[in-house]
Parts: C-alpha cells; sequence; structure tokens
C-alpha cells in the first residue's frame, strides 16, 4: 500500500529515535531491577500489551481468533515473538546492556537468511557478507576463550553468564527473525493488532506457566523494582507505538537505518548509568553489526524503490 506523507519532512525519523530511547530506556531499568525473574518481567510486559490491545480488537471488530486459515501462522508468532522477548531480557541482566543490543541487530540479516530458506527470496553475495559480517561482529561480543584465551576482560560476572546470555540474545534474534518471516508470509491479510494480541496472550500463558516450573513467581520485596516494572512495560508500549507510526508515514528502509540508534543509547545508558566502560571488543563488533544491518535495510530499500518504479512504468 502508499505510505501516508509525513505532516512535516523527518517525522517518521524523529518517531523513529524516539522509539529507540524508550527502548533503551526500558532495557536500562530491566539492568536495575534486583530481584525479579526476566520472565516475570515478560509477563508483566505482556499484561500491558493485553490492556492496550483489546480496545483496538474491539474498535476494529477482528475477533479475537483471526482467520481460520491464519491462526497457526499466528499461533506461532505468538510464541516464537514472546520466547524471543523473554531470552532478550534474560540476555539483558546477565550480560552488559550494550552487548545484548548488539546482538539483537543482527536480526535483520538472520531474516534475510530465514526469508531466502523458507519464502525462497532472494538471497544474493551481498547478503552473504552482510550476514558474515554480523557473525563477525557477535564473536568479538561472545569473545570465546579457544579465540581469545582464557583471561577475557569487559564482561559482567562470571564469563559462563556472559556465554549465557550471548547464546539467550542469539536465540532471541534467530526468533525475532522467524517473526518477522512469519508476518510476510500472513501478509496484510491479519490487522496489527490481531498479531499483538496473539503475542501479548500466548507470551503471558507461556509465562506463567514457566513461573510455576522455575518457582519464581513472586511479587518484588522493593518499592522501586514495582515503579520499574510498571515504567518498562509504559515505555515498551511507548516505544513500539512510535516505531508503528514511523513505518505508517516514512519507508522501512530510513527508519531501520535509524534504528540503529538504540545501539547508541545503549552504550550512552551504559557508560552514564552502569558505569560500564565498553571494550574495544565490543565497539568493534557493535561496528560490524550495524555496518551488515545498515548494509541490508539499505539493499532492501533500493530494491523497493526500483520495483515501485518499475510498476509506475
Amino acid at each position: 500500500g502508499t505510505k501516508k506523507k509525513a505532516a512535516c519532512p523527518g517525522l517518521g525519523l524523529f518517531y523513529t529515535i524516539l522509539s529507540a530511547f524508550l527502548f533503551s530506556v526500558a532495557s536500562l531499568f530491566l539492568k536495575k531491577i534486583e530481584d525479579v525473574h526476566s520472565v516475570e518481567v515478560s509477563a508483566f510486559r505482556c499484561v500491558f500489551q493485553m490492556a492496550f490491545v483489546l480496545p483496538g480488537l474491539i474498535y476494529y471488530k477482528t475477533g479475537f481468533l483471526g482467520p481460520k486459515g491464519k491462526r497457526i501462522f499466528l499461533f506461532f508468532r505468538g510464541f516464537l515473538g514472546s520466547t524471543a522477548m523473554v531470552l532478550l531480557y534474560y540476555a539483558y541482566q546477565v550480560m552488559p546492556l550494550a552487548d545484548a543490543t548488539v546482538i539483537t541487530f543482527t536480526s535483520p540479516v538472520f531474516t534475510s537468511l530465514l526469508a531466502w530458506i523458507f519464502l525462497k527470496e532472494k538471497y544474493s553475495l551481498w547478503d552473504l557478507l552482510f550476514t558474515l559480517f554480523a557473525i563477525t561482529g557477535v564473536i568479538l561480543i561472545a569473545r570465546p576463550p579457544f579465540l581469545f584465551g582464557s583471561h577475557v576482560t569487559g564482561i559482567e560476572g562470571s564469563y559462563t553468564d556472559h556465554l549465557k546470555g550471548t547464546i539467550a540474545a542469539i536465540t532471541s534474534t534467530l526468533s525475532a527473525a522467524s517473526t518477522f518471516v512469519i508476518l510476510r508470509k500472513v501478509g496484510k491479510s491479519v490487522h496489527y493488532f490481531l498479531s499483538i494480541w496473539y503475542y501479548a496472550v500466548i507470551g503471558l500463558i507461556g509465562c506463567v506457566i514457566a513461573l510455576f516450573v522455575l518457582n519464581e513467581w513472586r511479587l518484588p520485596h522493593c518499592g522501586r523494582d514495582r515503579v520499574f516494572l510498571i515504567l518498562i512495560g509504559l515505555l515498551g508500549l511507548g516505544g513500539q507505538v512510535f516505531l508503528t507510526k514511523a513505518l505508517q508515514i516514512e519507508k522501512a528502509g530510513p527508519v531501520s537505518i535509524m534504528k540503529t540508534m538504540d545501539v547508541v543509547f545503549a552504550f550512552i545508558l551504559q557508560v552514564l548509568f552502569l558505569n560500564h566502560l565498553p571494550t574495544w571488543w565490543t565497539v568493534g563488533g557493535a561496528l560490524c553489526v550495524v555496518a551488515s544491518s545498515c548494509g541490508t535495510a539499505i539493499r532492501k530499500w533500493r530494491h523497493s524503490v526500483r520495483k515501485a518504479k518499475q510498476r509506475e512504468i
């Protein structure tokens, strides 16, 4: 469909930067929480999303289950999306904020790879190069001992936790990339609110089951943690709303490139509020991942512009 013209030039990009800032601050609050498991934080986030989406479903009369032929796709979108959220929150809690944020930016690269495998979309040598750049960036951040020696610097806590966080972040990224492929498959036949509804409901059910199995369900003892939980839900919701508005009035390519401000904000917040200076390995890994993410976005943007021109002809 055609994009709406922005009320003023650059408004969509401003919304993207604002969205990136809200997501980054939510991640910072997650790092500050001391007595709440990442799965419980995810459950609270799902509750906020359900409260936001429910009036929209009623207003647009979409129903709660969606078209019969699309329900299986919506289920897997909800399951994979909520899994990505839980794993990402866990990664935020056990490894440096900037490291986890950078790894999430490999998502566009893995989306291209999965779309080539499952949707038979074109996968060029450039895409392969960007994938190798992303993998190199992740290796620089993970810094496995067999490549970097047994004394790994610039991590939080033990290297075992750092490795667990890295694996969780990578798995989260793969799950998020899978949801993008599913959303492409579904297309515009399902309303955006219905997609978020499945994500929130399945995520909440899964989180509650996991919390009882892990015996981690408890209200935070500290009043500050309770405030942080509410702020994480509100900021995450605000970030999602502004990102959606940005995509409504601006092309996806510039939005994807500007979204790399997430990485910049993560580095700034980590230094200012967590007193954790990033190592040169992390900076190098961030540059590799951001370069691959921007390269993928620019290629897709140029391809969509070229197809649009061909349709006009």
